[in-house]
């Protein structure tokens, strides 16, 4: 996890566009939210002058190869709008907590 997330900023991540759109209303938790093609937007809630949002953005990319391994590969945008530094952090973390996986 990361300790610090800009307002925009990309990602590879190694899943299969079914298996993100699976775990996504997880870890989006219980903001308002609204599927697009392949986007979404979220309500992070007000602030002193606006709404905060963030808009995801995603892509299904070429696998990785690694030998004989191949490892599906998303590109996901993440552009946040009208949030603070403490705004993107704490939905970042919940968010990340729930897309993390991990093998023993």
């Amino acid at each position: 996890m990361q300790s610090h997330y800009d307002a925009s900023f990309a990602r590879e991540m190694g899943c299969t566009e079914a298996e993100w759109l699976g775990w996504l209303p997880a870890a989006i938790g219980a903001h308002a939210w609204q599927r697009e093609g392949q986007s979404v937007r979220i309500d992070l809630g007000p602030t002193a002058s606006d709404v905060a949002r963030l808009h995801v953005r995603w892509s299904v990319g070429a696998p990785r190869v690694i030998a004989l391994a191949r490892i599906p590969r998303l590109l996901v945008q993440f552009d946040f709008s009208a949030c603070d530094a403490a705004q993107r952090y704490t939905f970042m973390r919940r968010f990340d907590l729930y897309m993390q996986r991990g093998g023993g």
